[in-house]
């Protein structure tokens, strides 16, 4: 076998170094191919023949070892080096890079599962994700909810198509609701001025001419003697005093001073003469026995006007004389109507005076005093006249009170005898629920307006600093102070299903006067306020349609401030169609005790459209933390938006997790909503590839959403794999199974986006393989070379 041999082992030795030069060859030639994994040829000799297998050492022998003759070499594999290649960014976002170990998945048009490096990916005409020679890259896509579907399907980004809305289902939320805050023990309270029934009649207002100070009469009748009569009691030797009173009406003027006179002792009678006469006003007599110790003057008579002289034989009617007059000083009257049998007072008249008394003995008269009217819905039967104290204008009381009928009065009372006498009511008389907005009345001083008229109403409240929307209320002839306590507790988004703590809504207090309040929720960021521009009435004049707006001031007031640690955030939720609703979330410290603290939540939207009325409240609940400040529970953590009017879904529900907030210790509560899952109509416009291979679309709604997830794959044994070109592998004998996972899960490397994988060609070490291949032919031709020298030799013997 020598030299026939020799050339069959040389000939092995071109076949390998021919091997190596075409595996050289592939990878300089794919040494900008992306995502190519460099090739080695790997030999193994050939051990054909052996002469002697040798022999063991012995006691006379030291052994010798095994000749034999090798007859070439064969190549044992050609194996692929799945070492990293270097990563390049490109400016392409579907262009993808595997760090680590793992393979995109394929499918090729036979429907086979293919793997490859290769991160070369675009979208075809329907939007799928492709290699560059065709082949569909697998993931997961998702369903119409943008939710992951657990099954390998091809990759579809559709770039500019337009998605529909999601509704909002749930809202994240991230913070810290420390158990050391200030606990909730106070809600805001706003109470308005004084307010009053403008339908009830009002008396009219007294004239200056009706109302005057009068002075005691100046009269000097002269006393004489007459003869004895028998039916005379006046007493012979006696002395009397006289005085004369004019009446008014049945009122009694100031009194006259004293005239006295004595009787002679035979003389039984006095007879009065030169009376003046006041007028048409009739007078009275009165007298008093001065010798007997009488210190009261009784009537005698009543004469009427014109009589100046009047013979006194001692008859008497028992009726005192009111000889009380008024300290000097200023003096101020209002009348009003009044109903005995329900209590039923009106307002009062405007002021009438200031009468100026200035002399001692004067009286006050009111004359022409307004008339009620006994019967209809504003029955009064009685007048009641209400007066100043002398030393304060503004401290006034009630003087007198008379049945209709009577239109004179007389004062003569002392500031003493009045002060404890009620005390005039400039808001009378009371408001109901069932009053009518267009009767309504305030005071501003003593002028009275009333606010409300046929028109539109808007309201614009303020709550925990922030300014609400405005709110329109329609006002009719027949809308009430019911009505309006409902739209104004509803538009500041009142909880009034939280009765524990607090009392929160809005009431009409009625007690001497009627007085709208409203009682807040519990916590700073629930204040309510009312301002001065808050409330605006429009309205459209019936002849020229000028439309004028004009503030309605009610004088709303706090009478009590909000206490409790609070937080507040706003967000932006979406309906069934699309549309943006508001939502703001309050938070405030409701109770504490040594093992929890518990905040309590409320939500207001003022985009909440109810089939009535224009309620911004859409729910509220607790949420619960321990001592270590994890959440314990959140019992209700769901808003309800209705959407009643319009042509979506209702209501809108969604749900608060509170699992990203924390019950630790801090200097003040914060609260913020971190994202949510709805949106509205929109485009895609861009996508993003994260390392961990979920695709999120951007659209140009500023939502993104999941469109997809990619799936790579690694296998026990790389090299197994069968090459079927375009950088494309098939799952070989030797491969094993392919485990399939995410990115940078279960030993899978990560996906880096906008980036390639280069090839991983070592173009320097294949240039000195190919040099070592080409020597190594060249050495085994010049075995080749010395056999058929050899060859040549042995046929010259012959010759």
């Amino acid at each position: 076998m020598g030299l026939a041999s020799a050339l069959s082992t040389a000939l092995t030795g071109l076949n390998a170094a021919e091997t190596t030069i075409d595996v050289v060859g592939n990878n300089i030639a794919n040494s900008n191919t992306v995502g190519f994994k460099a090739s080695e040829a790997v030999f193994a000799t050939q051990f054909l023949q052996s002469q002697s297998l040798g022999s063991a050492p012995t006691g006379t022998s030291g052994g010798t070892n095994p000749r034999q003759t090798g007859l070439g070499t064969k190549v044992a594999e050609i194996t692929p080096d799945f070492t990293q290649g270097t990563i390049e960014i490109s400016s392409n976002p579907s262009d993808l890079a595997i760090q680590g170990d793992g393979f995109f998945i394929v499918r090729a048009s036979s429907g086979e599962e293919l793997f490859t490096r290769n991160g070369l990916f675009k979208t075809n005409s329907e939007n799928d994700l492709v290699t560059v020679s065709g082949q569909r890259l697998l993931g997961y896509g998702v369903n119409e909810d943008f939710e992951l579907i657990e099954e390998l399907t091809s990759l579809n980004i559709p770039l500019g198509s337009e998605f529909d809305a999601q509704p909002t289902r749930n809202v994240t939320l991230e913070g810290i609701l420390p158990p050391n805050g200030i606990l909730a023990t106070a809600e805001e309270i706003l109470q308005s001025g004084s307010m009053s029934d403008g339908s009830v009649v009002v008396p009219a207002n007294l004239g200056a001419s009706d109302i005057g100070a009068v002075t005691a009469p100046n009269i000097a009748p002269v006393g004489t003697a007459g003869a004895t009569t028998g039916g005379s009691t006046l007493t012979g030797g006696s002395q009397y005093e006289y005085k004369v009173v004019f009446i008014d009406d049945g009122q009694e003027l100031a009194p006259s001073a004293a005239i006295s006179h004595t009787l002679g002792g035979g003389e039984n009678e006095i007879a009065l003469s030169s009376i003046p006469s006041s007028g048409s006003l009739d007078f009275r007599i009165y007298r008093r026995d001065v010798t007997a110790g009488d210190t009261t003057f009784a009537r005698v008579t009543e004469l009427t006007s014109g009589t100046t002289a009047y013979t006194d034989t001692g008859s008497s009617t028992g009726e005192i004389l009111d000889e009380s007059t008024l300290a000097q000083g200023n003096y101020s009257y209002h009348v009003t109507f009044v109903n005995t049998s329900n209590g039923l007072e009106s307002r009062p008249t405007a002021v009438a005076g200031p009468v100026a008394v200035n002399t001692a003995g004067q009286r006050v008269r009111i004359q022409n005093i307004p008339q009620p009217v006994p019967s209809g819905p504003d029955a009064f039967d009685s007048i009641r006249v209400y007066r100043s104290l002398s030393t304060d204008a503004n401290d006034i009381h009630l003087l007198a009170e008379f049945s209709g009928g009577q239109a004179t009065y007389v004062d003569s009372a002392s500031d003493s005898s009045i002060a404890s006498t009620a005390v005039i009511n400039f808001d009378s008389p009371t408001i109901s629920d069932g009053t009518k907005l267009v009767n309504i009345t305030v005071r501003d001083g003593a002028t009275y307006e009333t606010p409300f008229e046929i028109g539109t109403l808007e309201f614009t409240g303020r709550k925990g600093g922030r300014t609400l929307r405005t709110q329109s209320l329609d006002i009719t002839a027949n809308t009430d102070i019911a009505t309006l306590r409902a739209f104004m507790e509803e538009s500041f988004g009142i909880h009034t299903d939280i009765t524990v703590p607090g009392t929160p809504g809005s009431s009409l207090t009625i007690g001497t006067t009627s007085q709208l309040q409203f009682t807040g929720n519990r916590g700073g960021d629930n204040a309510i306020e009312i301002g001065l521009s808050s409330l605006q009435m429009i309205t459209t004049d019936a002849v020229t349609g000028a439309v004028s707006t004009d503030a309605l001031n009610l004088g709303f007031s706090a009478t009590q401030a909000a206490i409790g640690e609070s937080s507040a955030t706003d967000f932006v939720v979406y309906d069934s169609s699309g549309s943006p609703l508001n939502v703001r979330l309050t938070v405030v410290m409701e109770s504490q005790d040594s093992n929890s603290t518990v905040y309590r939540w409320f939500a207001d939207s003022p985009d909440n459209d109810p089939s009535s009325g224009v309620d911004i409240s859409v729910g509220t609940g607790t949420v619960s933390f321990d001592g270590e400040g994890n959440l314990i529970g959140d019992p209700n953590a769901t808003a309800s938006i209705a959407r009643d009017s319009v042509p979506a879904a209702s209501p809108l529900e969604f749900e608060f997790d509170f699992s990203l907030v924390s019950g630790l210790a801090a200097d003040a509560a914060s609260l913020s909503a971190s994202r949510q899952d709805g949106s509205t109509t929109g485009s895609l416009t861009s996508f993003l590839i994260g390392e961990d291979g979920t695709i999120r679309g951007v659209f140009s709604n500023g939502v993104t959403q999941t469109l997809g997830q990619i799936r790579l794959a690694r296998f026990a044994n790389a090299s197994g794999l069968e090459q079927r070109g375009e950088n494309l592998y098939a799952r070989g004998v030797n491969s094993g199974l392919p485990i399939e996972d995410n990115p940078g899960a279960n030993g899978i490397g990560t996906v880096i986006a906008g980036a390639v994988e280069l090839s991983n060609t070592d173009v320097g070490q294949n240039l000195i393989d190919l040099i070592l291949a080409s020597t190594q032919y060249r050495g085994g031709t010049r075995v080749i070379t010395a056999v058929q020298q050899l060859f040549d030799e042995l046929l010259a013997l012959r010759r």
